[in-house]
């Protein structure tokens, strides 16, 4: 697989990163409103959440993993997150594997954006004010910047999808690093370690490990 190359630690800052950034959506998107503006609209709101907050949710992590459940219900679409994870696998995987896959990926991920809010530190979230016009009605990109308390710019891209009416996450790119590629390379290396065995890959899902193949990309 191709990365870009990252200097040492830097992803395992990815994912509190994101997780700033998936928080920073709305809990519905009206599809009236262009993603770019749900995005700007909601930014203060994030930050009148956690801000001043950190070390109490360090002692509550319960109550902050009850807030991303709640933001990550409506602002990312799981279904079809998990499909695209799965890719070539999830035609032949029964309907039961496909839903626990979603739901351990979703704990998953949820657990670790908790952890990850309590740690990294950052100045500023900006939304981009040239945004590329969407290629098709239902997708859309947004571009912004992450800027850690060290100076350090983190480049952002969502990729939304509209769904019922809402607009979704469906994957995000952060500093050059595709994370649903790398999810997807990450379960599809997991089947040929376990012989294709759906229910051994789901039951040993990490995406810890997906952020340790980046870092060891970084060394390269």
């Amino acid at each position: 697989m191709s990365l870009m190359p990252l200097f040492p630690a830097l992803a395992h800052r990815l994912w509190p990163v994101l997780c700033l950034l998936l928080l920073a959506l709305p809990a519905q998107a009206a599809p009236e409103r262009s993603p770019e503006q749900v995005i700007r609209d909601s930014i203060d709101e994030l930050v009148g959440q956690i801000q001043g907050r950190r070390d109490y949710f360090a002692d509550n992590m319960d109550e902050l993993e009850a807030l991303v459940d709640d933001s990550l219900e409506d602002v990312a679409d799981f279904r079809y997150i998990g499909a695209s994870v799965m890719g070539r696998y999830f035609r032949n995987a029964t309907p039961q594997q496909r839903s626990r896959f979603v739901d351990t990926f979703r704990q998953t991920l949820i657990d670790t954006y908790a952890k990850g809010l309590v740690t990294f530190d950052y100045d500023e979230l900006r939304v981009l004010d040239n945004q590329q016009p969407p290629r098709f009605e239902d997708q859309a990109s947004v571009a912004m910047e992450v800027v850690a308390s060290d100076g350090t710019v983190y480049p952002v891209n969502y990729t939304l999808r509209l769904s019922d009416g809402e607009w979704k996450v469906v994957n995000v790119i952060v500093n050059g690093i595709n994370l649903g590629l790398t999810f997807r390379n990450q379960f599809d290396q997991a089947m040929r370690d376990h012989g294709r065995d759906y229910d051994a890959v789901i039951d040993a899902w990490a995406p810890e490990l997906a952020v340790e193949e980046l870092e060891a990309g970084g060394d390269t």
